[in-house]
């Protein structure tokens, strides 16, 4: 399910919602943080957004209050929208949503929805902007689940003989 890197030795994925400010930079922290743990330190982890009204903004408060309650720093995101001449760049592009991957022109071999890797069933990760601090919390544990997932089948797909270290950080 893991696409192959573009180049042998570098991996980059990116995570996209809509606005660039809840969920996708909340699997981006995650994500990365998940990949330091796994000492695959040199997988690039970007996050991006489909509209552009946030460009330059930090993550949502609420976002940013679930990663803190969670250990996880969300200091440094600032807001960026997705640039189609990206999709060249990455190796995999994870929508947030089925609508945000039919903005990014729908599922390919390196273009799928992130909860194709959650073990709890594949599907949506809810907005949770418009609503309270529940919603926050609920997609942060949805996306920690979702990235152990996706950073053990990272580990398979780009190391998969046993022994070898080809993209983990010596």
């Amino acid at each position: 399910m893991i696409p192959a890197a573009r180049v042998e030795g570098t991996y980059a994925v990116a995570a996209v919602c809509l606005g660039n400010i809840c969920r996708s930079p909340i699997a981006e922290v995650v994500l990365r943080s998940r990949l330091d743990e796994a000492g695959l330190t040199e997988i690039e982890v970007h996050s991006a957004g489909t509209g552009g009204w946030h460009v330059g903004d930090p993550m949502d408060p609420r976002a940013a209050a679930a990663l803190r309650a969670g250990g996880y720093d969300p200091s440094r995101h600032r807001a960026q929208q997705w640039v189609p001449a990206w999709q060249d760049r990455f190796d995999l592009v994870l929508a947030m949503d089925a609508q945000n991957l039919a903005d990014l022109g729908g599922p390919d071999e390196r273009t799928m929805v992130f909860r194709e890797f959650d073990p709890d069933g594949a599907g949506d990760v809810p907005d949770p902007y418009f609503g309270g601090d529940d919603g926050f919390t609920e997609v942060l544990a949805m996306v920690e689940r979702t990235a152990d997932a996706l950073v053990a089948d990272l580990i398979t797909t780009l190391d998969p003989t046993p022994g070898t270290q080809a993209v983990r950080s010596q």
